[in-house]
């Protein structure tokens, strides 16, 4: 739908606000841009509708490269909602949203019954607000009229600049609640600029960071919080959020030391082993460290009266194992979908490295969402 191609942006004082970025934004998404103070995501959105224009690179919508689109009749199809909302206070609320169609010439009374549809989508009764002036109503429904006067003339894109900052926290937290269930409706193209990530978790489909004029990361919220780039986008999103979000640790975090045993070792032996340890099996490891099996008690039981078998004999060669650099995730399948209490961890040559057990999944889940989301 909106694709950019290698733009850049340098202003006259030799300021460059974008260092060639490449992205697309798909149809019928909700694309949050965000960073810090002059990272450059306001001047991307602005290149949008041509307020801005780069200084090298293309710019496609709709497979049309904008440059050689009449930028007047360019914006009368973009919505375009800022944060200080930009209502003309000597117009009525209904005039204020039927402005765009009427520039646009459309028939006046489609627009009118638009109009009043708007006003009721966002919770307005018409009959109540169409005749009042901007003055007459609040800032959270100024800020509701601002986002469906830039529906009213049914653009494939919608640009929101900061729309809900100026807000207090109870009215910005409806309205963003208001264009979530609104996109449902619409399923429009929105290009939203913020520089709050609580906002920009909570509403995007995919979220852009930026950092000095480039993109540091572009994916959806959930592989953000699982998987930051970097050390600069951990920081912005904040050690609570990772937290809150429920972000699992390493598997090399909970494993613990393995009670281990050579496979030569014999029945009694063992028992007497697995007893002092207070472990229900055993991990049998051969020269290197290198991972043959598990000997279960049970097993070790059921054979214990043959005296010429040793572990090597008994133990479960194809138990399940997980490599150390698999996600915990993973772990916590294994040991749920087979019902097993332990879980072997290997490196990439095959030595044991550790073991997770159900007890130490639960001592840092209790760490983590108990005493551990306090940490900073």
């Amino acid at each position: 739908m909106i694709r950019f191609d290698k733009v850049s942006k340098v202003f006259s004082e030799g300021f460059k606000a974008l260092d060639n970025i490449s992205f697309q934004i798909d149809e019928g998404e909700l694309f949050v841009l965000i960073g810090p103070s002059g990272c450059g995501k306001t001047t991307t959105m602005k290149m949008i509708n041509r307020l801005t224009e780069p200084t090298q690179g293309k710019i496609w919508i709709a497979d049309k490269d904008i440059s050689q689109e009449n930028p007047v009749e360019l914006r009368r199809n973009i919505g375009y909602v800022i944060q200080h909302i930009g209502l003309l206070p000597h117009m009525t609320i209904g005039q204020n949203v039927a402005l765009v169609p009427r520039l646009k010439k459309m028939n006046a009374s489609s627009y009118q019954q638009r109009v009043d549809d708007l006003l009721s989508m966002v919770g307005l009764d018409p009959n109540t607000y169409r005749d009042r002036y901007p003055a007459e109503l609040s800032g959270g429904q100024q800020q509701r009229v601002g986002v469906i006067r830039a529906l009213a003339a049914e653009p494939p894109i919608i640009l929101m600049d900061e729309p809900f900052s100026a807000l207090d926290p109870i009215s910005r937290e409806q309205l963003q609640d208001e264009l979530i269930r609104l996109q449902q409706e619409i399923k429009k193209t929105i290009v939203f600029v913020t520089h709050d990530m609580d906002e920009a978790l909570k509403i995007a489909d995919r979220i852009c960071i930026m950092q000095e004029g480039k993109i540091v990361q572009l994916d959806s919220p959930d592989y953000i919080l699982r998987h930051p780039a970097n050390d600069f986008v951990s920081s912005f999103i904040g050690q609570d959020r990772l937290n809150a979000a429920g972000i699992l640790p390493d598997v090399e975090e909970v494993m613990v030391k393995p009670v281990t045993s050579s496979p030569n070792r014999g029945l009694a032996e063992a028992i007497k082993f697995m007893h002092k340890h207070k472990v229900d099996s055993l991990l049998v490891t051969g020269p290197g460290n290198k991972y043959l099996g598990i000997a279960k008690a049970w097993d070790i039981q059921q054979h214990y009266n043959d005296e010429t078998l040793t572990l090597q004999d008994i133990m479960v060669k194809g138990f399940s194992t997980i490599q150390r650099d698999r996600p915990l995730s993973e772990a916590i399948d294994i040991i749920s979908e087979n019902n097993v209490s332990s879980l072997p961890v290997l490196s990439a040559e095959g030595t044991l490295v550790g073991v997770i057990t159900r007890s130490s999944l639960v001592d840092v889940m209790a760490h983590k969402y108990g005493n551990g989301t306090t940490d900073s």
